[in-house]
């Protein structure tokens, strides 16, 4: 108004003067129950394809450090990647391993996740009889080096070495599937699945997926007195991604999705 006052302005005309907003969109996709679960009570068999599936494009070249049987693969297509398979059997130690800088697309880990691999006497390694196997595959079978990591502070350094080992080989934005499990040592709960995704992180790993794989028997316990744990009847699948170096994770997984997408022309 010319004389200084202020018009009031009616709500309805106040809702008139603001800008129209462009018409909603409607979100994309489908509702469905039929998605890929982060829990499962089975074999390792039947959740690897699944993380595959999810996480690892066809055509992939994908490194299996600690093959030993080929049991993760069981239900794998063997047309679908390209699978360069392992272990201390066949001479190759994952901490060592004879691939070129960031040759491939995803590598596998495996190790023993169990102490009683890693103890200062021969005869007190565990992997004896029935299990003999993980002495045959996934260990030299010799005692653990004097002045050398013991008990599960072993068990950490073979993840750990094993990953820095994994970094060179993957290509940026590439994918690490760990296998481990939780234990308890020296009358301690140690949470390993934690302990392995805090050091991946310093290496520059991004903890991209989690899957809990409950065993399918129950577990039993030899000469107990007294429980004082829960028994550890669950284990885990880690998945990683390695970051491009000064990227985020969304931009290492942009680089690798424009990868996979070459691969497939």
């Amino acid at each position: 108004m010319l004389d200084g006052t202020v018009a009031r302005q009616s709500p309805q005309s106040y809702t008139r003067s603001l800008p129209r907003k462009g018409k909603r969109k409607s979100p994309a996709g489908i509702a469905t129950s039929d998605v890929t679960l982060s829990a499962h009570v089975a074999r390792n068999a039947d959740v690897f394809p699944q993380i595959l599936d999810l996480h690892v494009p066809p055509g992939a070249v994908i490194a299996d450090v600690t093959w030993g049987k080929g049991v993760f693969w069981q239900q794998v297509p063997k047309d679908r990647y390209v699978v360069h398979g392992s272990d201390i059997q066949t001479g190759t130690d994952c901490r060592d391993l004879p691939y070129s800088n960031g040759s491939h697309d995803c590598v596998v880990l495996d190790p023993p996740y169990m102490e009683g691999l890693f103890r200062r006497s021969r005869g007190h390694l565990a992997g004896a009889g029935n299990y003999a196997a993980f002495r045959n595959h996934y260990s030299d079978g010799k005692k653990t080096s004097e002045g050398g990591p013991k008990y599960h502070a072993a068990v950490l350094d073979l993840y750990f070495r094993a990953g820095r080992e994994a970094h060179r080989v993957l290509r940026d934005g590439g994918i690490l599937i760990v296998k481990c499990q939780d234990e308890v040592s020296a009358n301690q709960q140690r949470l390993t699945h934690i302990e392995i995704t805090n050091e991946f992180a310093q290496i520059g790993f991004y903890a991209k997926d989690l899957f809990v794989l409950v065993r399918t028997n129950r577990p039993a316990m030899s000469r107990m007195l007294h429980q004082e744990h829960a028994r550890k009847n669950h284990s885990y699948f880690l998945v990683f991604m390695k970051l491009t170096p000064g990227k985020s994770h969304r931009t290492s997984e942009r680089g690798r999705a424009e990868m996979a997408a070459l691969r497939a022309k």
